[in-house]
């Protein structure tokens, strides 16, 4: 599958916008993500492993949230996971 990832993380991934893997689940994929790149895996998980509030996902076009299976939704070499970090701001 292919994921995409977004600007500011893109240091942590050797300046790649995608990276290729192989995984059955979405949790898996991420696993392979932080595995080939070790300095995600702060910025996109926890202490304790749960992704982080600020990160969203999404396989496909479908926010992982609200898949009935989540991260351990069964995934294809076809499909896409975005990454997209939560922007606050405001006045």
């Amino acid at each position: 599958m292919t994921i995409f990832i977004p600007t500011p993380l893109r240091q942590f991934t050797g300046g790649k916008d995608t990276v290729e893997t192989s995984a059955a689940t979405v949790s898996e994929a991420l696993a392979a993500l932080t595995v080939a790149h070790p300095e995600l895996r702060k910025h996109l998980f926890t202490a304790e492993g749960k992704i982080r509030a600020f990160v969203n996902l999404y396989l496909n076009d479908e926010d992982i949230r609200y898949l009935p299976e989540k991260e351990a939704t069964a995934i294809k070499p076809t499909d896409t996971l975005s990454i997209i970090p939560s922007i606050a701001g405001g006045c």
